[in-house]
């Protein structure tokens, strides 16, 4: 059970060892891009191609998913960033349980958008985490988990690909030994857990009063989506790619400056004043425009103008 480009690698890993994937439990499709055509999820394009049955439920607790669920009697079912809390009813179909693919160290980071929020929040480490469901969100007992750095300036989608391909090794490794009744299920410990908010396209909106390494956080954060944007010229600029520039000019030309306003314009970057410390911004993205380098637009900006506030 998943959706999204991070449950394609697990379930590749699972069919790669033979496993008989009986199903394949997806969301909807849904409209997308500028003409909102509906587009299946990638799971299901990955399944599709397999030959493997997809079922894609709007409703989990009619009855209806149960009964098709049942038909196929699962030993064990995994999923992976499927997007929906399971009800008690679909946990216990099949006769081992449900099994959990979360892009977090547990008890940390519960919820959606773990990768993203981990990023955002300035975390220097996360992980995986392989868990056995229970009705609440992402509070059942853990089977195995696995740390990995976060590099300085890896974004979100970056760091979705390298997760989902080590929950793939994860969980082929895991479901044998689960079987074999050689993993003991290790409660999560609630005085080390916490959730985190849903992510929606308003997150994206950038503080200029808030510190550089913040702004530049949140900017590979929320990289690809929602994307991080300011205002400029009264219009929405979506920025892709950042850098903290804590050169001395840089420092020196940002001094006494307003939040939000470019110190510094050079085919490199352009530079502009937070609440502390400078950010480079190298590559954007106009409402109308397509995605581009600084070094092909910085003619457009000049020393004193300001980013932030409200669209025309």
């Amino acid at each position: 059970m998943g959706t999204p480009d991070f449950a394609v690698p697990p379930l590749e890993a699972l069919l790669a060892r033979g496993d008989n994937v009986v199903a394949v439990v997806c969301q909807p499709d849904r409209p997308q891009g500028r003409h909102m055509a509906l587009a299946a999820p990638p799971v299901k394009q990955r399944a599709v191609k397999a030959g493997i049955p997809v079922l894609q439920p709007e409703k989990l607790r009619d009855g209806t998913f149960e009964m098709a669920l049942r038909a196929f009697s699962p030993d064990l079912v995994v999923t992976a960033a499927y997007g929906r809390i399971l009800p008690p009813a679909i946990l216990a179909v099949p006769a081992h349980g449900c099994l959990n693919i979360h892009a977090s160290l547990l008890p940390a980071y519960r919820g959606a958008a773990p990768i993203q929020w981990s990023i955002v929040r300035g975390e220097k480490k996360t992980g995986v985490t392989i868990m056995l469901m229970d009705e609440g969100m992402d509070t059942g007992p853990i089977l195995a988990q696995e740390a990995v750095p976060i590099p300085p300036d890896m974004n979100a989608g970056e760091l979705s690909d390298q997760l989902s391909a080590l929950g793939a090794r994860m969980i082929t490794e895991v479901i044998d030994s689960y079987l074999a009744g050689h993993i003991t299920p290790r409660p999560q410990d609630p005085a080390l857990a916490f959730a985190i908010p849903m992510l929606t396209r308003e997150h994206g909106q950038i503080d200029w009063t808030r510190p550089a390494r913040d702004v530049h956080n949140q900017i590979r954060g929320l990289y690809p989506w929602p994307g991080a944007y300011t205002v400029c010229q009264g219009k929405r600029l979506k920025i892709h790619r950042s850098a903290l520039n804590e050169d001395a000019d840089a420092v020196a030309a940002a001094s006494g400056l307003a939040p939000g306003t470019i110190c510094l314009c050079s085919p490199r970057a352009i530079s502009v004043a937070c609440g502390s410390g400078v950010l480079d911004i190298l590559e954007i993205q106009t409402e109308s425009g397509k995605r581009m380098h600084c070094r092909d637009c910085a003619h457009n900006y000049r020393f004193g103008q300001t980013m932030g506030g409200q669209t025309r």
